[in-house]
C-alpha cells in the first residue's frame, strides 16, 4: 500500500497532506541538520515514542521525504535524511514557524507559544 494514491488532487491539500501529522514537521526540522539514526531522533525529539516516530519516517520516505541508507559506522545500522524534496521544504518549515509566531501574536496568545528548543533537543556529544 502506498500513502501517495490517496493524497488529494488539489495542490494544496496535498502539501498539508504530506506534512499533516504527529511530529512529521518536528522530524523534518530535525533532519534539515543532517542525517540521523532513529535513536538519534529520538534523543533530539524526547516526546516522540519510537512507533509514531517509525510510522511518521516510513510515510515521509513513501511521500519521497526521507530515504534510509547503510549508516557509515555500523553496517546493521540505518540513517535516516532528507532527500532533495525533502530539503526544498526548508523555506516552508521556516515561513511556517513564522506563521504560527505571527497567529499567536494576532489572537494575543503568545504565552502559551514554546520556543523549538523545548521540544527538540540539541545533541551535546
Amino acid at each position: 500500500m502506498t500513502v501517495t494514491k490517496h493524497l488529494p488532487g488539489l495542490p494544496i491539500e496535498r502539501a498539508l497532506g504530506v506534512l499533516s501529522g504527529r511530529w512529521k514537521a518536528v522530524i523534518i526540522h530535525v533532519l534539515l541538520g543532517g542525517p540521523k539514526r532513529s535513536c538519534e531522533l529520538e534523543r533530539h525529539i524526547p516526546s516522540v515514542t519510537q512507533k509514531v516516530l517509525v510510522q511518521q519516517l516510513r510515510a515521509l520516505e513513501e511521500h519521497g521525504l526521507v530515504y534510509r541508507k547503510a549508516s557509515a559506522d555500523d553496517p546493521r545500522g540505518v540513517d535516516y535524511a532528507l532527500t532533495p524534496l525533502g530539503m526544498s521544504l526548508e523555506p516552508l518549515i521556516a515561513q511556517l514557524r513564522q506563521w504560527g509566531e505571527h497567529h499567536a501574536e494576532e489572537l494575543e496568545d503568545t504565552a502559551r507559544l514554546l520556543p523549538c528548543e523545548a521540544v527538540v533537543r540539541p545533541l551535546t556529544d
